[in-house]
């Protein structure tokens, strides 16, 4: 099949007013599958504290610098709104408003434009004005809760789950679809409230379903797939590292423990009473060699075993490597673009965005020439707005 352009979304415009998070995270996956994103900066940055060259989560973007407490910024914004498919936002409710760049003046431009707003509270309800982050939201939907040891605290997933899975995956899911509907005959934009409280909760439909069933217990390290049963969880090796086991079928599980060696030492695992002594048996054993060395073992087998590795090795991974799950580009190695298409593949066509750097050749190519005038009076440092 001929393959074209940089993605299935090339031709589509984003607005993406400057934020950090989920935010910027889902403009960047939105940029992968081709859409040209218009980072729009604020003087003074935008608050991660790294250095924009290194931030991967602006790749395959453009910025420019606008000072949003100018009118001139404001209406640079909007010049943007009206030529753009889609914005995305990730203030705090009202704040988009107050600047002047909320949903009603940019859809007034642009009736057809579809507004995304992410936040973590969501743009109603009791939390909607105060401050979080990642751990809070997932806190409250019982997804924190299901995550760790019986006998210890949760265990802290990083902010994947909450602001990625559940903030930023939502939010592009609710941009693609109310895209196609602003397409279509009769079709018109609309705004997308995308909260990562919504989503993280959506993500534990299955597990509420087997709550409901009677086929899972409200509590840690109780049940099939979060550590509960001595066949699905992580076992540590000789040189300190981990093997992670996910034998959760019979047959699979068979040639786990064959593999392990220990098929003739240990009691069946249809006996739940003696899954502590089975436990132990697998823990002793994966002990007795590193995990290099159990790597070998389980390696191009069905025992569904696989190494624990760090960030900095996954990209090694043979696996991995062949597939090119990672890239290189301009010196940073990163995650390459998914999902795959095959005719209309994304890539890594640009490095992190600079802010303020792509400034005169957004305003030729979306003809806004107003957008390289310079902003009302002196510019000011941003409070930072952007507490999902």
């Amino acid at each position: 099949m001929t393959q074209s352009g940089n993605g299935p979304l090339s031709g589509v415009r984003v607005v993406e007013l400057a934020g950090i998070g989920p935010g910027p995270f889902a403009a960047m996956l939105l940029a992968d599958l081709g859409a040209d994103v218009v980072r729009v900066d604020r003087p003074g940055g935008a608050g991660l504290g790294i250095d924009p060259a290194s931030d991967i989560t602006n790749r395959n973007k453009r910025s420019v610098l606008v000072d949003l407490k100018q009118p001139t910024g404001v209406a640079q914004v909007l010049d943007l709104a009206e030529r753009a498919d889609v914005l995305i936002e990730g203030y705090r409710p009202g704040v988009a408003e107050r600047l002047g760049v909320g949903p009603e003046p940019c859809l007034a431009r642009n009736p057809r434009l579809v507004y995304g707003r992410m936040t973590g509270w969501g743009q109603e309800g009791p939390l909607s004005g105060t401050a979080g982050h990642d751990i809070g939201y997932i806190a409250i939907t019982g997804a924190l809760g299901m995550i760790g040891p019986p006998d210890g605290p949760p265990a802290i997933p990083a902010n994947l789950l909450g602001d990625y899975a559940g903030g930023s995956l939502y939010l592009v899911i609710g941009v693609l679809a109310a895209l196609q509907h602003a397409r279509i005959e009769g079709g018109a934009g609309q705004v997308v409230d995308a909260a990562i409280v919504d989503g993280t909760a959506h993500l534990t439909a299955m597990i509420h379903g087997m709550l409901a069933a009677g086929g899972w217990q409200d509590r840690r390290g109780a049940n099939l797939l979060d550590g509960g049963t001595p066949f699905y969880g992580a076992y540590e090796t000789a040189d300190g590292g981990y093997m992670a086991v996910g034998a959760l079928e019979q047959r699979f599980y068979a040639e786990f423990i064959r593999l392990l060696g220990i098929a003739d030492e240990v009691p069946s695992r249809d006996d739940l009473a003696a899954w502590e002594q089975l436990r132990t048996a697998i823990a002793a054993r994966f002990r007795t060699r590193t995990r290099d060395e159990w790597t070998t073992v389980f390696q191009n087998s069905d025992a569904c075993v696989a190494p624990v590795l760090s960030l900095r090795e996954a990209p090694a991974h043979p696996h991995l490597a062949a597939r090119g799950t990672f890239t290189e580009h301009a010196g940073l190695t990163q995650p390459a673009p998914a999902p795959r298409f095959s005719a209309t593949p994304g890539t890594v066509r640009r490095p992190p965005a600079r802010p303020g750097a792509d400034t005169e050749e957004v305003a030729r190519d979306w003809r806004v020439p107003g957008l390289a005038a310079p902003a009302d009076g002196p510019r000011r440092t941003e409070r930072k707005e952007a507490a999902h």
